[in-house]
């Protein structure tokens, strides 16, 4: 890679991971809560089918969307009852409490490697999650000079719109900067339409075909190597 001056980190599952609470039993517990009977095995599956909401997702932030999805998830596990919608909301209001999250091991001590070298680095994130307080929260204050949310500035990643938001914040040309995260469209596809270099994350299983041409690592401790 040519020279890189900054490098921006998606959130969710790239940075932290969600626990018990966004699993299959923490969804069966919220829904026993109001009356709503699911099967916390059909989770997973619940979970890969109810992606197709998304995809019809449109270039601004749309809460109501997300709201849908978790909600479609829950259908999917046999919850039919006029209470999905409102344990969806509450789920989806859970979504951007941090205590709900986990820092990956890789993630703090890469971040600090990174700032070492004098790479300015910054989080661009979907979520609805309070960016500022993340920092505090997971004791990364100092290590960021940036962050983007789309519920902030009403664009989602891949619109371009929401990298060159960050490139700008922080003085720094597309051509060297590097965005990672676990999504080869949102991250990866939509950096490369701002200028920006792109790294997929793939933490389990084959990564998503279709980039030749963009690195793949399987773990943030394998990124300041290929950032040398």
């Amino acid at each position: 890679m040519s020279r890189t001056d900054a490098v921006f980190f998606d959130v969710d599952f790239t940075l932290i991971h969600p626990g018990r609470r966004f699993q299959g039993a923490g969804y069966a517990e919220a829904c026993a809560r109001r009356g709503v009977v699911v099967d916390p095995d059909l989770f997973e599956t619940a979970v890969t089918r109810a992606g197709e909401v998304l995809a019809h997702a449109g270039d601004g932030y749309d809460a109501d969307l997300y709201v849908r999805y978790t909600a479609r998830i829950i259908e999917l596990m046999g919850g039919s009852s006029e209470a999905v919608f409102e344990v969806a909301r509450e789920l989806y209001d859970a979504w951007g409490e941090h205590e709900h999250f986990e820092l990956y091991e890789d993630a703090r001590e890469t971040l600090v490697e990174l700032a070492a070298r004098g790479i300015r680095l910054g989080l661009i994130s979907n979520s609805h999650r309070c960016l500022d307080s993340f920092q505090a929260h997971f004791a990364l204050d100092g290590l960021l000079s940036t962050t983007v949310s789309s519920s902030v500035l009403g664009v989602m990643k891949p619109d371009p719109r929401i990298f060159r938001a960050a490139l700008d914040k922080v003085g720094v040309e597309p051509a060297r900067a590097v965005m990672v995260g676990d999504s080869l469209v949102h991250d990866v596809n939509g950096a490369l339409a701002a200028g920006m270099r792109g790294v997929l994350l793939a933490r389990t299983g084959e990564p998503p075909r279709g980039r030749a041409d963009v690195p793949v690592i399987s773990s943030l401790r394998e990124l300041p190597a290929l950032l040398a």
